[in-house]
């Protein structure tokens, strides 16, 4: 079996006597989606964070593409790899689509900083950013001011900026949070369409997107891992049904 792309050992996080990350160890293998799933409060979007580099774990270790990365920072993950999505979009609304991926493409790059209004007249940033909005479907997007997208083609306009990383593994952030039925049916189908080609960790409150997508499943409660493993074995796990209100069935 090839070396994970993503691997936690022991991470833990407290803020003050609240652990909000406890004994945490999973992995993300190349080419896979692994959900992490939880009620709220779980301390999802807090691991991520931590495997970001954007909060640091008290104790533990992270390592990315088998380098240890646990006290490295943001931009460091970025060059070794690992790209990710937010709960709120971080789109800049008032420049086109074009120019939120090309901003992307040029930090990734570490391309000579430019005036915003030059970006998208940048042939070496254009070609790589119109390529990515193609593979989410906003090619036709591409002049668009970003805030005047719609929420879902907000989202998949972040996967593009994510995909312009040329990442080796991604970390989405519920990706269908606020979008519509029609719209998350386009999101899971952009999803899948990614799949083997990167490593990703996948949180994310629909339950019907998580156990369609996802190779493997992981349970979050109260900071600690409770159950791991295929779809089906985790929606069958006792101890998963109870931390769910003690449902006949993981929702679905």
């Amino acid at each position: 079996m090839t070396e994970p792309v993503i691997r936690l050992k022991g991470l833990n996080k407290a803020f003050g006597a609240l652990v909000v990350t406890d004994n945490v160890s999973l992995d993300v293998r190349a080419g896979e989606i692994h959900a992490l799933i939880g009620p709220n409060g779980a301390g999802k979007t807090t691991l991520i964070h931590q495997i970001a580099g954007t909060l640091q774990p008290d104790s533990g270790e992270i390592d990315i593409a088998g380098t240890d990365m646990s006290r490295a920072p943001a931009e460091a993950r970025s060059r070794a790899g690992l790209a990710r999505t937010f709960q709120i979009t971080s789109i800049i609304p008032s420049l086109s689509a074009l120019a939120n991926v090309a901003l992307a493409v040029q930090a990734h790059a570490a391309h000579p900083l430019a005036m915003f209004g030059d970006v998208d007249r940048d042939d070496s940033l254009n070609a790589p950013a119109r390529a990515a909005l193609e593979r989410v479907g906003l090619g036709s997007r591409a002049g668009m001011r970003a805030g005047s997208l719609s929420h879902g083609e907000k989202r998949a306009l972040e996967i593009a900026m994510a995909l312009a990383l040329e990442p080796r593994a991604i970390l989405f952030d519920e990706p269908m949070a606020g979008v519509s039925r029609e719209e998350s049916r386009r999101i899971v189908d952009l999803l899948a369409s990614l799949k083997g080609r990167y490593a990703m960790l996948l949180v994310e409150h629909d339950m019907e997107a998580v156990f369609s997508l996802a190779d493997r499943v992981s349970v979050l409660v109260y900071g600690r891992i409770i159950a791991s493993g295929s779809a089906d074995a985790v929606r069958r796990n006792p101890e998963v049904k109870t931390a769910y209100i003690g449902e006949e069935d993981v929702p679905c």
